[in-house]
């Protein structure tokens, strides 16, 4: 759904705030009134204000001079001090130890800044009134394009005092998955969360079953919708967020490194020859995929390339998570198999997959359904302390908004741009990975962690199409229509 224009500046003098509306109003209830039950209040401090990670960069990487490879502290016992020392040298170890856990405490902490969820509705918002006009709805794409369409089409619904049919799901696309709206979504919870705002049912009455309609096809920009997953995969899931649970602290890794991602981003950078053909061959043979010609060296230097796990291990490791983190890889089948995902591991081995929680029983009922699939990964996404996103797209977006709706859990959002020539460094030898690398990728990710900040407006000069393009999604960030400061509405 578009945003309405013509508001005062942003925080940010760069960039304008997008008012409150009604449409926005509607769609942020429907956004969070599933997920209301779980919020707490933070602790309310001052506002921040953080630059827009898409302005106009300032200044380049200058590497003074080459370092030499530095590995991170290990505490040790020298062998021949003799063994009445050895109490002191213990006591100092472990104290050693808490603080190094101490001070890596801010890497898996929420970081809201005493925002929060401000859903209530005011005294003007009114339950919707008796009404003869039915919406139906045909849902296309992945699950989260579906999921995008869904969330507009609710609010649609009310702005028109329409009764919305359950939704119908694409079956004939690219993912050839048969699975209806009931066996993805709970769609009792999502008929009662919604019945003081829009009234839904489950079929078209037979009566109006051959009556003609009118066809509308809506166009969207929005990256995420609200309600919550079926609960018998809430229940499956589970399952697998205790076992990871179970391990300690994880991250939630969305590696975008899929065969159809890097032949329609045409990104080629690390692969084979033969390799960069077959992708090559894939893009000129699917024909709703435009462009055909693509520089994947300049789509990479412009930030447009998902990282490949080696990048993705470098910028981890260089954000300070140590070698023993726990990953899951919230992913399809990635490119390469293990000649890539092996680069990841030999960071961090603690790499898992569904494929390794889970039983072969409890992933076969998901056999040939990769939206259930996709909505597997999406609930660990939500539930994970921390995650990150190798390139963005409508996952990435629909993950962030929830994570932001329910206390601004940690996600990190690579910037793209500079971390590639970071990455050019280090390949020609002027940077070496250590504290001088960590010191770079901390600094140029410090806004970029999923701290409260007002959505963007569109870029300065920017018109028509491409003026919708560069406006941040509502469902991206709800942040000021469904966010706000505790106790301030």
């Amino acid at each position: 759904m578009a945003n309405p224009r013509g508001a005062p500046p942003l925080l940010h003098p760069r960039h304008r705030r997008l008012p409150r509306s009604p449409i926005s109003r509607c769609a942020c209830l429907l956004f969070a009134f599933a997920v209301l039950l779980l919020l707490s209040a933070l602790r309310q401090v001052a506002r921040v204000d953080f630059p827009r990670p898409d302005a106009p960069r300032q200044a380049r990487f200058v590497i003074p001079t080459p370092v030499s490879r530095q590995s991170y502290t290990k505490i040790e016992h020298p062998q021949h001090l003799e063994s009445k020392n050895r109490p002191i040298l213990d006591r100092v170890a472990n104290e050693a130890i808490l603080d190094l856990q101490e001070s890596s405490e801010h890497l898996w902490e929420s970081n809201g800044y005493g925002y929060n969820a401000c859903i209530t509705p005011t005294s003007r918002y009114k339950v919707p009134g008796e009404s003869d006009r039915y919406m139906t709805v045909r849902s296309n794409g992945g699950l989260n394009q579906m999921r995008t369409g869904i969330c507009d089409m609710v609010a649609v619904a009310r702005l028109v005092n329409a009764t919305l049919v359950i939704p119908q799901l694409d079956k004939r696309s690219f993912w050839q998955d048969t699975s209806t709206f009931k066996d993805i979504f709970d769609q009792p919870h999502f008929i009662k969360a919604l019945e003081g705002d829009v009234h839904i049912v489950g079929d078209l009455p037979e009566s109006l079953q051959s009556a003609p309609r009118a066809r509308k096809h809506f166009t969207s920009w929005s990256g995420a919708s609200y309600y919550e997953e079926v609960k018998e995969l809430w229940k499956n899931q589970k399952k697998l967020v205790d076992r990871l649970r179970y391990r300690g602290k994880f991250i939630t890794l969305h590696l975008r490194y899929e065969k159809d991602m890097l032949a329609f981003t045409g990104c080629t950078y690390g692969l084979s020859d033969l390799e960069a053909n077959e992708l090559t061959i894939m893009r000129e043979r699917t024909s709703h995929w435009k462009l055909k010609d693509i520089n994947s060296t300049e789509q990479r230097s412009e930030g447009n390339c998902p990282l490949t796990p080696n990048e993705v291990g470098i910028f981890l490791r260089a954000m300070g998570y140590p070698e023993s983190t726990w990953i899951y890889l919230a992913a399809g089948e990635i490119y390469g198999g293990d000649k890539y995902i092996s680069k990841l591991r030999s960071y961090f081995p603690n790499l898992v997959s569904k494929e390794m929680l889970a039983t072969k029983e409890e992933l076969e009922k998901f056999h040939n359904h990769a939206s259930q699939v996709a909505a597997l990964d999406y609930i660990i996404s939500v539930e994970s302390d921390v995650f990150v996103p190798s390139h963005s797209g409508n996952m990435a977006k629909a993950v962030e908004g929830h994570r932001r709706l329910l206390g601004h859990r940690r996600t990190i959002t690579p910037d793209r741009i500079g971390l590639v020539e970071l990455f050019d460094l280090l390949e020609k030898g002027e940077l070496m990975e250590g504290p001088q690398l960590s010191s770079l990728v901390t600094d140029l990710h410090k806004y970029r962690e999923g701290a409260p900040r007002k959505r963007y407006g569109s870029l300065p000069g920017s018109k028509g199409r491409a003026r919708l393009r560069t406006e941040e999604s509502f469902y991206e960030n709800p942040l000021p229509e469904c966010i706000c400061l505790t106790g301030k509405h």
